[in-house]
């Protein structure tokens, strides 16, 4: 797949986009806020397209993608400095009351905190719980071991419960 992408199939970059995009999204969104993360998810790919010429290991495709998202996050936090510009991860938005506003109160707590996390607890946590991937999945995204998959989530959730029981939640 990776070879026919590299002579220009489109169809071919089309299966790499939709077998990544959601491990390569979960790395933006551990790093950017949700609308940033969706405009870089485009980016890498756009940047990868241009590139794909430069992979050497068509089996390190996704290691190489996810270092083109980190490359854009960075990017990203880059120009917003230039411009002196420090936007919040999250929007502000209408005010919800009850389980609702808990449950988006909870999402932002949770989101702020994974992205405190060192960074190989942060990216398998995202993937895991934003972007659903099962650990067979992830280790296959990212190129690591399925146990290193599961030391990672499993660190990783203690850390997250930590900071969040620090703050009261259950």
């Amino acid at each position: 797949m990776v070879h026919r992408a590299q002579r220009g199939d489109a169809d071919a970059f089309a299966l790499l986009h939709s077998r990544f995009a959601r491990s390569v999204h979960a790395i933006l969104l551990a790093r950017l806020s949700p609308a940033d993360a969706d405009d870089g998810l485009q980016e890498t790919f756009v940047a990868a397209w241009k590139r794909l010429e430069s992979l050497r290991e068509p089996g390190a495709v996704g290691p190489w993608l996810h270092a083109i998202a980190r490359n854009v996050a960075t990017d990203r936090h880059r120009a917003r400095a230039r411009r002196g510009k420090e936007e919040p991860l999250f929007e502000e938005s209408a005010r919800v009351e009850g389980p609702a506003a808990d449950r988006g109160e909870l999402r932002e707590r949770v989101m702020s905190h994974l992205r405190s996390l060192p960074e190989a607890y942060r990216e398998t946590l995202t993937m895991r719980l934003v972007e659903g991937l099962t650990g067979p999945e992830i280790a296959e995204a990212t190129g690591l071991t399925a146990g290193s998959v599961r030391v990672n989530l499993c660190r990783g959730m203690d850390l997250l419960r930590e900071l969040l029981k620090k703050e009261g939640w259950p």
